[in-house]
């Protein structure tokens, strides 16, 4: 039975990532709360679980007085000495107590602090497992897709988590089996809730594609400086070099655009927009309205600016319902406000 127990504990640790120590605590609180369940509250009682011996002990406990006052938690030295005469007063005696012994409602009790010890024990091998991959990219295996709700159920090198409709890209389909990257947005230390939230929508995910799609972002040697996103449309990100050999839009882009198309893909389509960074805002900007062209920046507070482009520059400035400007407001942190060249003040 004993080493039944402890084969248990081992592919629970193996299989469900619970560790056979957190699992022996919660055990002898079981124990506990199963004995005294049998014999009063006011009991005492020690619990020896030893893996290496594969050994697994109830000893009930008994204080050594002169005078009894509470039989459930004393006994009499005279009594003692009837035990084992090496007792003597201040000592305790324990009594060993068979757990077969205990009652239905007993058991009951202890099975379901050990149910929910497994289920909590679930719940943080998992939180570990995603913190560790926190802000970072996963890859997944659609396991069910909810027609419904549009909410998928992935599966995980660690467990099953659910990727919400809200986060998701406008218009993908998930087929079961497909394997799909997502970004671990945040992961809940609570009590309630779902474990982890994942995303494929997250600004996030464009720029961990990046770091794994282009070696010289991978390096150290072209840095991502923002992401700027609305999913399943468009995406600005802004990029400089620390190598003053190496151009870092073309780095991105890779030669016949392979390495953009490979994250283009993975993104549905989605159109990617990469600009230079500059430190001087007022080129920032201008780099950032791209493709449009911009004679000129003015800043007029200190997070907003004045731009002017051609006439025919004006709605490619402006874009689609007003997205090219607002991806690179977001881009910058700079308010923009796009004027035609001939427009009088």
């Amino acid at each position: 039975m004993n080493t039944e127990f402890f084969t248990a504990l081992d592919l629970l640790e193996k299989e469900r990532g619970v560790p056979a120590a957190y699992m022996i605590e919660k055990i002898e609180a079981a124990l506990i709360s199963a004995y005294k369940k049998e014999y009063g509250n006011n009991t005492n009682v020690r619990i020896l679980i030893d893996p290496n011996k594969k050994d697994v002990r109830v000893y009930q406990q008994k204080d050594v007085v002169e005078v009894v006052e509470n039989p459930e938690t004393q006994i009499s030295l005279t009594d003692a000495k009837c035990i084992a005469k090496k007792y003597k007063l201040g000592s305790v005696v324990e009594t060993e107590v068979k757990t077969k012994n205990f009652r239905r409602l007993s058991a009951a009790a202890a099975k379901s602090v050990i149910i929910q010890g497994i289920r909590e024990g679930e719940r943080l091998a998992m939180q570990e497992a995603y913190e560790n991959k926190h802000e970072e990219i996963i890859t997944a295996t659609v396991s069910k897709v909810d027609r419904e709700t549009g909410n998928v159920l992935l599966e995980t090198d660690t467990s099953r988590a659910v990727l919400l409709r809200s986060e998701q890209i406008p218009g993908e389909e998930f087929m079961v089996g497909d394997k799909i990257k997502v970004f671990v947005m945040e992961v809940n230390k609570e009590a309630r809730g779902p474990v982890v939230t994942l995303s494929r929508a997250h600004a996030g995910l464009v720029r961990r594609l990046f770091e794994l799609e282009i070696p010289e972002i991978a390096d150290g040697i072209v840095i991502v400086k923002g992401v700027a996103r609305e999913a399943g449309s468009r995406t600005k990100i802004s990029v400089y070099s620390r190598d003053e050999d190496v151009e870092p839009v073309g780095a991105c882009i890779g030669n016949k655009g392979v390495r953009l198309n490979s994250i283009i893909n993975e993104l549905c389509g989605e159109k990617i927009d990469i600009v230079h960074y500059d430190e001087r805002i007022e080129d920032y900007v201008a780099n950032a309205l791209a493709p449009a062209e911009v004679i000129s920046v003015t800043m007029t507070g200190e997070r907003a600016c004045r731009v002017r482009v051609a006439p025919d520059q004006l709605s490619l400035a402006i874009g689609k319902e007003g997205q090219n400007a607002r991806l690179a407001a977001r881009l910058t942190g700079c308010k923009i406000d796009i004027k035609s060249s001939d427009y009088e003040d």
